[in-house]
């Protein structure tokens, strides 16, 4: 680039996607007179996804500002917690993310997930077609376009990931409602309907039942309960009561 010079300033939470050298304070920065704010701030390493407000000489000011000589401007982290507007909230996890799509699905939120790469386009496509929220810590991904809206998982951890999504969309809890597997709707089943599906020891051990209605798995209290139990547990503490 060779043009106009601006002052760019992010805000500490953007530290993680910009150089050691443009953070903590004001840098300049060398336009080409043409791009766009939103484009020169995705150049300096910040997905949009991650921006919450543009400010322009003390004004907010929209992605497609062409900066001129001289503006100062301050790139705001997304707030917390986020509105995503216009659908019911909904997630679409890349391949790098199958725990944490369980997870999300434990406590009732929908989260879609593909289990095999299918690339960026179509994860994006995807995103569109259906309205939903791509997670991923692909950085080169949650720039697409054709995002329909994304977020970038900060923590390689999946403790840490649950706690990052949830504080930052606040979803609506409703735990042991969605198939952890292909995240279906469950309903309660009788024993007997589902006996054929289970073996002879769970039979006669387990007297309740539930079933996914997308794939057919069946669900019941087993040796894992607990630890599920605890995690659900700590969600709805930190993150409020479960949705009736």
């Amino acid at each position: 680039m060779n043009g106009p010079e601006i002052s760019v300033s992010f805000a500490p939470e953007l530290g993680l996607f910009v150089p050691h050298e443009r953070r903590g304070g004001p840098s300049t920065v060398v336009t080409d007179g043409a791009s766009t704010l939103g484009h020169v701030v995705e150049s300096l390493g910040v997905p949009l996804t991650e921006v919450g407000a543009l400010v322009v000489d003390g004004r907010e000011t929209a992605t497609g500002h062409v900066p001129a000589a001289g503006e100062t401007v301050t790139v705001r982290a997304v707030p917390r917690p986020q509105r995503v507007p216009g659908a019911p909230l909904r997630f679409l996890l890349d391949v790098h993310l199958g725990t944490l799509a369980r997870r999300l699905r434990l406590l009732g939120v929908d989260a879609a997930y593909e289990s095999t790469d299918i690339g960026d386009p179509a994860l994006a496509a995807r995103s569109a077609a259906e309205r939903r929220v791509l997670l991923s810590r692909d950085r080169g991904l949650l720039r697409r376009r054709e995002l329909w809206a994304g977020a970038y998982v900060y923590s390689d951890r999946p403790d840490d990931q649950l706690r990052d999504v949830l504080g930052r969309f606040a979803p609506p809890l409703r735990p042991w409602t969605r198939c952890t597997a292909c995240n279906g709707t469950l309903r309660d089943a009788a024993k007997e309907d589902v006996a054929d599906l289970i073996e002879g020891g769970t039979r006669g051990a387990y007297e309740v039942f539930a079933q996914c209605e997308a794939c057919a798995r069946v669900y019941w209290r087993g040796a894992h309960h607990d630890r599920l139990a605890a995690m659900v547990a700590a969600a709805l503490e930190e993150f409020g009561e479960a949705v009736r």
